[in-house]
């Protein structure tokens, strides 16, 4: 059978338009954070609905849905899937109160960061500070941009394929988790850092 990949309903609407032999089928694969949507089959017919990953259907108006094995899913769409572009990466850090030092969950995850950011060739990263609300937001704007500026540091052109860093600040304005003022909350004392 000739193999129609799906794992994005762009990669379906590709792979439809370069079906036409009789033996055509269509696979349903996970998305790249572990979900799985639906694909329903529509001929003039028949409707064939696939749920399940690893699942598929042939295109010649028989209705059959088969499990495929990653063997032959690999065999069949390894080149299409190796040539797809590496997805942007999103990553908070997260500081304590009043200052710029990183909470030690997110030191942690400075080796994960550098590792997502070497998969990604001329890297361009995104780094926004934000804080919670306690204290002026005159000085919170300031304080989430020492913050972010301190992140950026990590991204080192000479030490990695990084085309730009753009680095930003919001103080207080945009919080994760709404709050009322001069409210001490961990999840809004954040960089948020993007890496596409």
């Amino acid at each position: 059978m000739t193999p129609i990949s799906l794992y994005k309903t762009l990669t379906f609407a590709v792979a439809l338009g370069l079906t036409g032999c009789a033996n055509s089928y269509l696979v349903l694969l996970e998305d790249h954070d572990g979900s799985t949507g639906k694909v329903i089959f529509n001929d003039a017919s028949s409707e064939t609905v696939i749920e399940q990953a690893g699942y598929a259907t042939a295109l010649d108006n028989s209705k059959t849905v088969f499990k495929v094995e990653l063997e032959k899913i690999n065999k069949d769409f390894g080149r299409a899937l190796a040539s797809e572009p590496v997805l942007p990466e999103i990553f908070l850090l997260y500081f304590e109160t009043g200052g710029t030092t990183l909470t030690a969950d997110s030191a942690a995850l400075i080796p994960k960061i550098m590792e997502t950011t070497s998969k990604h060739p001329a890297a361009d990263i995104s780094v926004i500070g934000h804080t919670d609300t306690v204290g002026d937001a005159s000085k919170n704007e300031k304080l989430a941009n020492e913050r972010a500026i301190q992140v950026s540091k990590l991204f080192d052109a000479s030490k990695l394929d990084v085309k730009e860093v753009a680095v930003t600040s919001h103080g207080e304005k945009n919080l994760l988790i709404k709050t009322g003022d001069e409210i001490s909350e961990p999840r809004n004392r954040r960089v948020e850092v993007t890496i596409r």
